[in-house]
């Protein structure tokens, strides 16, 4: 029978994606357990089936609330679920220790928690990772890759159809305002790269929460081929963006998928440290805010590291 390991990974995009090296350390040393993800199912839904998780499971179903509440009576089915694995891997913030005194309770003999608050020691990948050394793991590579899988890949086809000009992806959002750059500023550069790359697709990536900087920036593309994904399936805009010449953003889970799928990226970058949160991944150029603030980022400093990615062969 098989060893089984289980990790438990809540949270936005972007750290899961920071995570991925560390499961991803775990999938190498263990290539004959099964590994599964429990999380939220459309991000975990990244890595079923594709290299890191033979199978997955969503956090949001309703009994698993009673495993956060202390000695609530659990649910039978979820009790057998985690009793399966020989090792639990916890990311989850459990302060007061409600959801591993649940998993024990339930039958859990060996129980991980990784939670840790990131801070400036070193770049957050290696940080996630660092839990792991307890079971003799160590790090040594913190870029994260993502491998689409063939029906992602079809997915991508179909939504990019047949043409050979390049693809510029624009991701003018990211979780928090004082990450973003202004949205006009994106406009005049979505004009900009209209004329300095004409043959281009440009393709404007977002959620509901980017809505309007999304409007702004196409509002001002009218004369440019622009393609707009919005809320498409995770697994499938990977690999649209494994399509891309260049992707353009900030410090957001939507870089972070990008980098992983091998995309080069530009990446302006506020108040958030790109020693810590940027992309470890080779090709990504990152444009640092005087003084970490966007609104100070002029148009003029960041064309030439794109013009320079687009000139490079």
């Amino acid at each position: 029978m098989k060893p089984r390991i289980l990790v438990v990974r809540g949270g936005a995009i972007g750290d899961f994606i920071l995570t991925l090296p560390a499961i991803g350390l775990l999938r190498e040393n263990f290539p004959d357990a099964r590994l599964e993800i429990l999380g939220y199912q459309h991000i975990i839904e990244l890595a079923r089936g594709r290299f890191y998780a033979d199978d997955t499971r969503s956090i949001e179903y309703g009994p698993m609330a009673g495993f956060f509440v202390p000695t609530s009576k659990l649910a039978p089915d979820l009790v057998e679920y985690f009793a399966s694995f020989q090792q639990v891997i916890s990311y989850l913030f459990d302060p007061d220790l409600f959801f591993e005194s649940n998993l024990r309770r339930a039958g859990v003999k060996n129980f991980l928690p990784a939670y840790a608050r990131i801070d400036d020691s070193q770049h957050a990948a290696q940080q996630l990772a660092r839990p792991l050394q307890k079971l003799a793991l160590f790090l040594e590579d913190a870029a994260a890759r993502l491998h689409p899988s063939e029906e992602d890949r079809a997915a991508a086809e179909r939504f990019l159809g047949v043409s050979d000009a390049p693809v510029i992806a624009i991701h003018p959002g990211s979780g928090s305002p004082r990450k973003n750059w202004p949205a006009e500023n994106w406009a005049a550069l979505g004009r900009w790269l209209h004329r300095h790359t004409p043959q281009a697709r440009l393709l404007l990536i977002g959620g509901e929460a980017d809505a309007v900087p999304i409007s702004t920036v196409r509002a001002a593309l009218r004369e440019a081929r622009v393609l707009v994904a919005q809320n498409l399936p995770l697994p499938h805009l990977g690999a649209v963006l494994q399509r891309c010449r260049l992707f353009l953003g900030h410090d957001s889970g939507m870089s972070h998928l990008a980098a992983a799928v091998g995309t080069p990226c530009v990446l302006l970058f506020g108040p958030t440290d790109p020693a810590v949160w940027a992309p470890a991944n080779p090709g990504v150029r990152v444009v640092a805010a005087p003084g970490g603030d966007l609104r100070q980022l002029l148009l003029a400093e960041v064309q030439p590291s794109i013009t320079e990615e687009l000139d490079r062969p």
